[in-house]
């Protein structure tokens, strides 16, 4: 479980995060909704740790997070797992290099351990054929699964996906989300994603946080969404689905 209160976060005197209190609930996909511009991007990124939030705290289960030195931060990040929006792999190295890496900067594991492991999560994600191929010979939908084999081979307790969805195919994007969705189930991790899917939303959409202008302005379910009484909400989910409908009709 991770749970912010009362956050704030400015830059150059703009504030962009504005009293944000929140909880994420742990074996559930919780997902961060709004507007480009929004603020759901600065929320993310300070909540795993990129941006210091100019006030307020990020609990991680029983740590306070943003009470902690340096060096005790470093022994929560090894319990975090991270999906970037291009899946962030290394060109020059393949697909079984990319996964292996963390182990390499944060085991002590033995060659066989750490093959055994890399092994294991590129079943998970169905890749076990492709372990010796390079990020410029995958897929779209490929790279995103070996960035997710990636995020979890060390087995974080915490998962953060920024857009995970992007660039992909309406069918890859199903995928992608189901498969984000088993991993969080089976191994009860507390995954958080930034998206503005809203195909995600009504797939996996378990717990919703929607950002407007920097605060949060409402919190629901997929089941609970469409039918909140909520302006801004309601305008955003409209506009998200013009947008999908116009982008899949051309």
């Amino acid at each position: 479980m991770i749970k912010c209160h009362n956050i704030f976060k400015s830059f150059d005197g703009r504030t962009v995060l504005d009293d944000i209190s929140v909880e994420f609930e742990t074996g559930k996909t919780n997902l961060i909704i709004g507007r480009s511009g929004s603020g759901k991007t600065v929320l993310l990124k300070t909540l795993v740790g990129l941006h210091t939030p100019d006030s307020g705290s990020i609990h991680f289960d029983d740590v306070c997070y943003t009470e902690l030195s340096f060096e005790e931060r470093k022994r929560i990040r090894k319990d975090i797992g991270m999906i970037f929006q291009g899946g962030a792999l290394i060109d020059s190295s393949t697909v079984y290099e990319n996964v292996r890496l963390p182990l390499d900067l944060f085991t002590n594991q033995s060659a066989a351990e750490k093959d055994e492991r890399v092994r294991f999560c590129l079943e998970r994600v169905e890749l076990s054929h492709a372990g010796h191929l390079y990020p410029s010979e995958l897929s779209g939908g490929m790279i995103k699964r070996a960035a997710i084999a990636r995020a979890i081979v060390l087995n974080p307790k915490y998962l953060f996906c920024d857009e995970p969805n992007s660039g992909l195919d309406p069918q890859t994007s199903i995928v992608i989300d189901n498969l984000i969705h088993d991993i969080t189930v089976e191994y009860n991790i507390t995954t958080i994603i930034n998206t503005h899917d809203m195909n995600s939303v009504m797939e996996i959409g378990e717990k919703i946080v929607y950002i407007h202008q920097g605060k949060k302005w409402w919190e629901g379910n997929k089941d609970e969404i469409l039918h909140a009484d909520n302006k801004e909400l309601n305008d955003f989910v409209f506009a998200s689905a013009m947008a999908k409908r116009a982008k899949m009709s051309l």
